[in-house]
């Protein structure tokens, strides 16, 4: 390196790490913390007013954090007291039997009612799970509950929960909805929020709504520490680099791996919703292939796209002339060697044909099916 180059590196740098502690400063004196309650710009669990995530991040990654505050997974848990759901039907009504559920909206208070007809319990909405289809979860003398109706976009009305159909509650109380244990409840937290838990110890008190960038980039907070010092190799590892094995895993471990679904015997059109273990059924998943993980069509920074054509390229990259299943530099698996089939069809649209909609049991919702396949007209589900 020249010397000329030498001393203008140094410049930038200096003004680089001048510019970051300055960053640094203003979010510090504007009441912003790097960590403890919320992560630096999360949507915090008393805030009525939701933010970008990260903010500290956004200083090098702006257009990641633009993009992120409008995926899904930013609004795995929305915020009491300001959800757009639940301000849009102020009044949400269900009958379930001989009892009648209401969810009513005033101001910035959602409460959740049921009554027999003789006797109510009316419980806050503190805990509201997803941003289109809601499920509840509601306290009641610290025991909690997995709310025995929930609202379906569909619809846009209420119904039985998933899986709880069957109960046969025999009072009031027990109408709530079904008790959650708590390695469920921390099951739930830990994939709606983040900072939500602390090993075996709910943390509700440090949650941050959504999922953060520290919950998928273990050690982001530390990093950011360590780059207003200009040191970067505390870097979390990229999804990216990932094979589809490695990502299947770490995406299952709220969407469910295939081991999950195959150990707890689950079966029917419910388990279309664990997307990496259909995925994994798959013949043509190759775990060694990064051409095949959920990132390869999936960014979780941007809002999932809902067109078919989006996906073509995805399917092309194996499914092409000269295209093979290893990609440059992985390892080829001898018995899939061979250059995968082209479709002799179409070239557009693939999912229409090979990923079908599968509607849940109950009508309420509908998932694209990632077990990829020829769909045969008037063929059983694969299970």
């Amino acid at each position: 390196m020249s010397a000329w180059l030498a001393s203008a590196w140094k410049s930038s740098l200096r003004i680089l790490l001048a510019t970051a502690a300055i960053a640094a400063l203003l979010l510090l004196l504007s009441g912003m913390r790097w960590s403890g309650t919320a992560m630096a710009g999360s949507r915090t669990s008393s805030s009525t007013n939701a933010t970008t995530p990260a903010a500290g991040c956004a200083q090098c990654h702006a257009e990641v954090v633009s993009s992120y505050s409008h995926a899904g997974m930013q609004h795995a848990l929305e915020p009491e007291g300001s959800d757009p759901v639940l301000k849009s039907h102020p009044s949400l009504h269900a009958q379930v039997g001989p009892y009648s559920y209401a969810i009513e909206t005033k101001g910035a208070e959602s409460t959740y009612t049921v009554s027999d007809g003789k006797d109510s319990l009316t419980l806050p909405v503190r805990w509201i799970f997803g941003q289109h289809s809601q499920t509840w979860v509601l306290e009641k003398d610290g025991t909690f509950y997995e709310s025995a109706v929930s609202y379906f976009h569909r619809e846009q009305a209420l119904a039985a929960t998933p899986g709880d159909e069957n109960l046969q509650p025999q009072s009031v109380p027990d109408a709530i909805g079904r008790k959650v244990s708590q390695w469920e409840l921390l099951q739930c937290f830990n994939c709606h929020a983040t900072h939500a838990t602390e090993g075996e110890k709910l943390t509700l008190d440090r949650l941050s709504l959504g999922l953060g960038c520290e919950r998928c980039h273990q050690g982001s907070d530390q990093h950011m520490q360590d780059a207003l010092h200009g040191n970067f190799a505390s870097r979390p590892r990229s999804l990216k680099t990932m094979n589809a094995e490695e990502t299947s895993e770490f995406c299952g471990q709220c969407h469910r791996t295939w081991d999950t679904v195959v150990r707890n015997h689950w079966h029917g059109e419910a388990d279309v919703r664990f997307q990496p273990y259909r995925l994994a059924n798959s013949r043509c998943f190759l775990g060694t292939d990064r051409r095949i993980s959920c990132v390869a069509c999936h960014d979780p920074h941007q809002p999932e796209s809902t067109s078919v054509e989006f996906y073509d390229a995805k399917c092309l990259a194996c499914h092409a002339t000269g295209g093979s299943h290893a990609a440059a530099g992985e390892v080829k698996e001898t018995a899939l060697a061979a250059a995968p089939k082209t479709c002799p069809v179409s070239k557009t649209k693939c999912v229409t044909c090979h990923m079908p909609k599968v509607t849940l049991p109950g009508g309420h919702g509908v998932f694209t099916d990632h077990q990829i396949r020829i769909v045969r007209t008037g063929e059983s589900y694969p299970d």
